[in-house]
């Protein structure tokens, strides 16, 4: 755990200035997005994307968190998304056109990645060892709300991406100390089923077995356990606290 930390605080000692550019950056694309859309906007933002995803991958996991074990796994994972990005700006596949369904959700996602550096605080913690906005998990966050406000087509296999990490995020809560990591487990399950309902309703015009209204049931049941999964840990996270 001392590890994990001391990893966290050298990579925000030394990349604070370049963390506030990253977040600025996505602000502004995000409300141009919102307010003047346009095919440069939306390549600047999946090129932003990958960017983001590239640095999570080089700089944070390969550079900073080199002391951890299976760091250089993790940068794999990270690269992988960001190539999905590039992929996606070459072939157009999402058009990052407002959706205009989930809107709220969306918005309280995209404000997030602010939340929690200010968990860190609220929980007895000080900078540079705190979770800041440009890190893993924050960067989900953002990237599901991305998904959802804009994404007419999503791409199912960054959805699962997404969607496998919140679940190892869940890990660190335990094993690091960071219930932060619930910001990014609570809001997956709803935005798991979002994701996937509209992939299945794509295929009710499909031959496919299942029919599209098992993979539906099937999907309600299946975040309804991981949803119970989290409550679960959650509970117990806090009777640890309360023994601590």
């Amino acid at each position: 755990m001392e590890t994990f930390w001391n990893t966290i605080a050298d990579y925000n000692a030394a990349t604070w200035p370049a963390q506030l550019l990253l977040v600025g950056i996505g602000a502004v694309l995000t409300l141009l997005l919102y307010k003047r859309p346009s095919s440069a906007v939306r390549s600047a933002m999946k090129i932003y994307m990958a960017t983001l995803n590239f640095w999570i991958a080089g700089v944070y996991y390969l550079v900073w968190c080199r002391p951890r074990e299976y760091h250089d796994l993790l940068a794999l994972f990270w690269a992988i998304m960001g190539c999905i990005w590039l992929y996606d700006l070459a072939v157009k596949h999402a058009s990052l056109e407002r959706t205009k369904h989930h809107t709220i959700f969306a918005r309280l996602l995209f404000v997030m990645p602010l939340v929690y550096p200010l968990c860190s605080l609220a929980l007895g913690r000080s900078f540079p060892m705190i979770t800041s906005p440009v890190m893993p998990c924050s960067v989900a966050v953002f990237t599901v709300g991305l998904m959802l406000a804009f994404s007419e087509r999503i791409n199912i296999v960054l959805a699962m991406f997404l969607c496998h990490w919140a679940l190892i995020g869940l890990s660190k809560v335990y094993f690091f100390g960071i219930p932060e990591d619930y910001l990014l487990a609570c809001s997956v399950v709803p935005a798991l089923y979002l994701f996937f309902r509209e992939y299945i309703r794509s295929l009710e015009n499909r031959p496919a077995k299942p029919s599209p209204r098992v993979l539906n049931g099937l999907l309600g049941l299946l975040c309804a356990i991981i949803g119970g999964f989290f409550a679960f840990t959650l509970l117990h996270q806090f009777n640890l606290f309360t023994r601590i």
